[in-house]
Order: C-alpha cells, then structure tokens, then sequence
C-alpha cells in the first residue's frame, strides 16, 4: 500500500468517524458489503492479462454495539456477505487465491456506525457448499435429490398456496446442478424461462408459485481446525461447550520399603 492508499484510507476514517459522531446511527449490512466490493477493487493486482488477484481473507472490524447487532443476525449474514464478495469478484473477473474467508471482529476503538476491513491473501483449500435460498431460508444441499413442493413428503416444505405437493425436483452431481419440473399445476420457470428439465448454473433463479428459489455455490476455507480467534465469535448458534474434565492421576506405585506419609506431596501434571 502506498502514501496516497494511506492518506485516503485515513481520510475515509475521518469522514466516517465525523459522520458516526454525528448521527450515531448503527451499521447496516448493506454499508459492510459496499465496504468489502471497495477493498477488492483497491486491493486488486494485475498479474497478467488473463489473472487479477485479490485477498481471500477478510476480517470485518466493528463496534462494539455493531457487532452484537451483526452477529445477532447469526450464520445467515455471513452467507450473504460471502456470496456479494463472490459476485463481485467473478463480475470483474477477480481471482482468489485460495477459499474465501469473511468474519467479524470487534474493536473497540471503533465508534458506532464505524467499520474497517482487514483483507490478507492466505493459502487455503476450497470446499464448494451449495445452497438453495427459499422463501428468505437458506438450505444446504446435502443429498444428490431434493423435493420441493408444498407437501410434508417434500424435503424443503414451502407454504405456498401456487405450489403442487411436490413441484420441483433438484439434483446436485457434487458438481453440476440440474432441475426438473414434477408436472406441476402451475408449471415453474428459470431465470424467466418455463422450466421442465435443466442444467442450473449458480446465481439461476427459480420461480415457482409465488416462491423464488436461488441455488448458489458458495466457497469455504478448508483450513485446519485450531482454536476460535476473535475473529470467530462464540454465538448463540454455536454455543460455547465447556472443556471436558481431566480424569483424576492415577498414583505412582508404592515403593519396596514402605515409609511414613510425608506431609504435603506434590501433584502429577499429565
């Protein structure tokens, strides 16, 4: 980063900082991703004519009060947060290192309505999750066929009176993704186009009934499991699980010669 990236970026502190004091008004998701599209887009590197590189590692800083608002809205958000980042980069046709990471953290230098990024490129493996959004609910698909329909048979039930029973069937190979109409009453259609069997690419919008299903492909980090930084927050989600209580020592063996009980002793550390 050079002096200019370094003016501007205390600069926009100082805007913000002003602007927070004034109005006190908390942060809103919107204002987080806005901030992340602008952190790929500075911390953008040409490699080649065919390669920009961006960091794979953001650490969203928050207030105090934010963060407690943010993280309220639990593992939805940070979903959300990671498919803009994706979106955006694939747009501009950005490149990620390694798997995506997003997270919060709070700061509490920061005021309310105040926030940083802190992005870093670390090498990671990727996993793939996807996902289908139904009626504003985020299902993994964890099963090579899943039913929708407005019937309890349906693996994703959907109160929805233009629904058949069992309207939509969809098939996830652990690489492609594919959609069948079950011959539904009200037919259904992707990306505005009537459905009956097809390829689903990811970001495709389904409409059935009055229900919009978004499949999605989101990118994780496979890292290797250490222990939760400030960064990963112990929600109410993922309830903090106390450590399991060490058996007590087992005693040394007695000695041949057995002498008097000395007073004191001392404690094994296993």
């Amino acid at each position: 980063m050079g002096i200019l990236d370094n003016f501007e970026k205390g600069l926009e502190r100082a805007v913000n900082g002003a602007f927070a004091k004034t109005f006190r008004s908390g942060l809103q998701p919107v204002e987080i991703s806005s901030a992340l599209k602008r952190e790929l887009d500075t911390k953008a590197a040409i490699v080649s004519r065919d390669r920009i590189l961006v960091p794979n590692s953001f650490v969203v800083k928050l207030s105090a009060a934010d963060y407690q608002r943010m993280t309220a809205l639990g593992a939805t958000l940070i979903d959300d947060l990671t498919g803009i980042v994706q979106k955006h980069a694939a747009d501009q046709r950005f490149q990620f290192a390694g798997g995506l990471s997003v997270t919060l953290a709070e700061d509490g230098r920061l005021s309310t309505g105040v926030l940083e990024i802190e992005s870093s490129t670390i090498q990671r493996d990727v996993t793939w999750s996807p996902v289908l959004d139904v009626a504003g609910k985020r299902y993994p698909l964890t099963t090579g066929r899943t039913i929708i329909g407005r019937g309890r048979e349906a693996d994703i039930t959907v109160e929805d009176s233009g629904i058949s029973r069992k309207h939509l069937e969809f098939l996830w190979d652990g690489k492609h993704a594919e959609a069948k109409d079950l011959d539904s009453t009200n037919g259904s259609q992707l990306n505005g186009q009537p459905l009956t069997r097809s390829i689903v690419e990811p970001d495709s919008v389904i409409q059935i009934g009055r229900t919009r299903v978004v499949f999605r492909v989101l990118a994780q980090s496979a890292a290797p499991e250490q222990a939760p930084s400030v960064a990963e927050p112990q929600t109410a989600l993922q309830p903090h699980q106390p450590e399991p209580r060490q058996p007590a020592p087992q005693q040394p063996p007695a000695p041949d010669k057995p002498k008097p009980p000395q007073p004191g002793g001392f404690e094994w550390n296993l």
